[in-house]
């Protein structure tokens, strides 16, 4: 077991401002249309990127000598030395104000919101909110909430968890192959090296997971592309997400809606039906 947190030392990362900036090039875009199952196409400058476009611009990049067990680099610096060993991208809330293009100059402005600990029924969690405001030459494109979890390892005495029980089916339904390929094309575009995505030894046998883990912010991604396709293209202007259980590899899943009086309800199901991802989006 890792030690408890010490929430008085990590709340003092409450605050921390970070800036990064990036440019939108076509061969990103065509990278991106292509894992997020779009029509590739032949981007050219001024042409609307995919609506979270964003998360693979301008990623941290640290040297191979500080880059930590579990790929990720070394905790402390912007985000707070969280001193649970499993990271998870819990969730979200994202405004579309102005579509991302090619050839956009993009800065992101970020803020460490909030750092709380919860206790669940796999012990001791660690939520850090992080803001962000997403602009182009043109002013605001995007502002958001990214939610990140951190979590102990299993015990050896810990039962694995209940299997989620199925969703009811969705009314719009898509269908999509969870395949380590997928993965790793996603992490490449977003210069992301935790092994949990990519490292079937290390997810099985050290996180103790039974498969490789699609990514929070690739199935956030199918949701938004997803239901933005139910009203012709327009990405909604609220998007609120939150992660539900793991969605492992090595069988299909499914992007699903249903139409609400607030707006669309949302979600990834693995292979038996069950949610892995909800949201809701509004215009």
């Amino acid at each position: 077991m890792s030690a408890k947190p010490d929430i008085d030392h990590l709340r003092q990362w409450v605050g921390r401002t970070q800036e990064a900036s990036d440019i939108i090039t076509a061969q990103l875009v065509k990278g991106l249309r292509a894992t997020l199952f779009l029509d590739i196409g032949n981007p050219v400058a001024g042409d609307i990127a995919p609506f979270t476009t964003h998360w693979c611009l301008a990623q941290p990049v640290a040297p191979m000598s500080e880059i930590g067990s579990d790929g990720h680099p070394a905790r402390g610096g912007f985000l707070p030395p969280v001193p649970l060993p499993r990271r998870m991208w819990a969730g979200g809330q994202i405004e579309f104000i102005d579509p991302l293009r090619v050839g956009d100059a993009v800065t992101r402005s970020s803020r460490i919101s909030d750092v709380n600990l919860k206790s669940g029924s796999t012990g001791t969690l660690c939520f850090v909110s992080v803001e962000h405001t997403i602009t182009t030459p043109r002013g605001v494109a995007i502002r958001e909430r990214h939610d990140i979890v951190y979590r102990d390892m299993p015990a050896p005495s810990d039962k694995p968890a209940a299997a989620p029980a199925p969703a009811p089916a969705g009314k719009i339904r898509e269908a999509h192959m969870a395949d380590p390929v997928l993965l790793f094309r996603y992490s490449a575009l977003t210069f992301n090296g935790h092994r949990i995505h990519y490292d079937r030894d290390y997810v099985t046998k050290v996180e103790g997971y039974p498969g490789l883990i699609v990514h929070g912010p690739l199935q956030a991604s199918l949701l938004i592309e997803f239901a933005a396709r139910q009203r012709d293209n327009k990405p909604p202007a609220k998007f609120v997400y939150r992660g539900v259980n793991p969605l492992f590899d090595g069988a299909e899943f499914s992007v699903n809606g249903n139409e609400t009086d607030a707006g669309l309800e949302v979600w990834t199901a693995n292979a038996s039906g069950a949610p892995t991802m909800k949201g809701t989006a509004s215009w």
